[in-house]
């Protein structure tokens, strides 16, 4: 786990005036009602994750952060892992969700279950309750559903939420079960109202319509005050949301997204971000975030910020060793550390970045080294160069080497006529070939 701390040693007076000044509130019920539910006696509260993929992704994790926030504060979260819900999928912008079998969704449940326990401590007095709606949705007739359920939804509320707004007006329009999404998940809140004492409900920006549903739904069966707020969505560099629908997600699964190229996307955060991304996403206290935001303003070039970003976030979700070899690749990718110390899985893992900007939109979905040229043993370094791409002629490449300028796995080449041996190939499968500092090809075994 990375350096978590509750709000005490973060430097903060109390919980709402931290998760306030990480920027992991954005709507609520009433400020003061809510900071006095968080700052008060431990409540109950939870947040829901629908299995509509095999992985959570870095949109997720704003709320597993924020769970954690409470649950260090002595709160007693609930994950509700929709294996109901997640065979409906909650409207998104712009069309249609695709409805995935009954044994597709409860699969990715389990999954999630797992991302979930590694975020959110799963033993102690507080630890992670986890709880499915498919328990108490799967036996509810249609004509229970209604009469319970429905009969407390007025349509003209419904019509107003902003997705469904904005689906009722686009050529795709919404579906029924899609529209009905809103429905479940405030009987979802009344449920664990009911059955836990559930006070709050935790969601993203976009969640707002369906969070607001369950409170308006226990205001009216039960007469009683429970609170939800959001966190604002997290965007990409054209403002698009990083989430599954949008074709560009993040994923939290090693095998989904290696924790290399996990690592990667967050050193690679621009510096203007780093003050936001350090306060949303890491637990580090509120002095040091300062100081790494000042330090990204002063002295981008030594990128302090992003190493701790990196490392914050990468170790929380992959664990610190994971985090170790990520940084140890990156660095024996580029000559400054032992790429024999690092494993063949781990480099690469490393070589997916290398691998798609090599194939482009060709790329294939095997292993990395599936779209790199492929050389043998005893073929020159200078071809092989060419053919991964380092030179457009092998004079040019042969120039290089003679200037010292070209190197075999961080092993600079001293003879223009230098082959490839069978002990230059990395796990017996691929050679890295680097030109200068940071031109990087990669060749095959064939």
């Amino acid at each position: 786990m990375a350096h978590v701390t509750d709000f005490r040693e973060a430097g903060f007076g109390s919980l709402s005036e931290e998760l306030e000044w990480r920027g992991l509130i954005s709507q609520s019920t009433d400020r003061k009602q809510l900071s006095d539910a968080l700052d008060g006696e431990p409540i109950t509260y939870y947040c829901g994750f629908d299995p509509t993929a095999a992985s959570l992704h870095v949109g997720n994790l704003v709320q597993l952060i924020n769970m954690r926030h409470l649950q260090m504060a002595g709160h007693h979260p609930i994950a509700l892992v929709g294996g109901a819900t997640g065979l409906i999928g909650d409207p998104r912008q712009s069309g249609e969700r695709t409805l995935n079998p009954k044994e597709t969704v409860a699969a990715w449940a389990r999954r999630l279950k797992e991302q979930i326990g590694d975020i959110l401590d799963v033993e102690g007095g507080n630890a992670v309750r986890f709880v499915s709606n498919y328990e108490w949705t799967a036996d509810m007739s249609v004509i229970d559903f209604l009469r319970d359920v429905g009969k407390n939804f007025r349509l003209g509320t419904m019509l107003s939420k902003d997705t469904v707004a904005r689906r009722l007006n686009s050529q795709d329009g919404i579906s029924f079960t899609e529209f009905s999404y809103q429905v479940l998940q405030g009987n979802d809140f009344l449920h664990l109202f009911d059955a836990y004492h559930c006070v709050l409900q935790l969601g993203g920006n976009d969640q707002w319509g369906n969070l607001t549903s369950g409170l308006d739904l226990i205001r009216k069966v039960r007469s009683a005050t429970v609170n939800v707020f959001t966190s604002p969505l997290i965007t990409d560099s054209q403002g698009k949301k990083f989430g599954k629908s949008e074709g560009n997600a993040v994923w939290l699964d090693p095998t989904m997204l290696s924790p290399y190229r996990f690592y990667q996307f967050w050193i690679n955060q621009p510096d203007g971000e780093m003050d936001k991304l350090l306060r949303a996403f890491t637990f580090l206290p509120k002095e040091e975030i300062e100081r790494l935001a000042q330090a990204s303003r002063t002295n981008p070039g030594a990128r302090e910020a992003q190493r701790a970003l990196a490392w914050e976030v990468t170790s929380l979700v992959h664990g610190e060793e994971e985090t170790t070899q990520a940084i140890d690749a990156s660095k024996a990718l580029f000559g400054q550390g032992d790429i024999n110390a690092v494993s063949p899985r781990v480099l690469e893992s490393a070589l997916e970045g290398l691998r798609t900007a090599a194939a482009g939109a060709g790329a294939s979905a095997g292993s990395p080294l599936d779209d790199f040229i492929g050389v043998h043993a005893g073929e020159r370094v200078a071809q092989a160069a060419v053919g991964a791409g380092l030179f457009p002629s092998v004079s040019q490449a042969r120039k290089t080497i003679a200037s010292g300028g070209v190197y075999v796995n961080n092993r600079r080449v001293e003879d223009q006529d230098q082959t490839l041996a069978d002990a230059d190939f990395l796990d017996g499968r691929f050679v890295l070939i680097r030109r200068g500092k940071k031109a990087l090809g990669v060749a095959k075994k064939q």
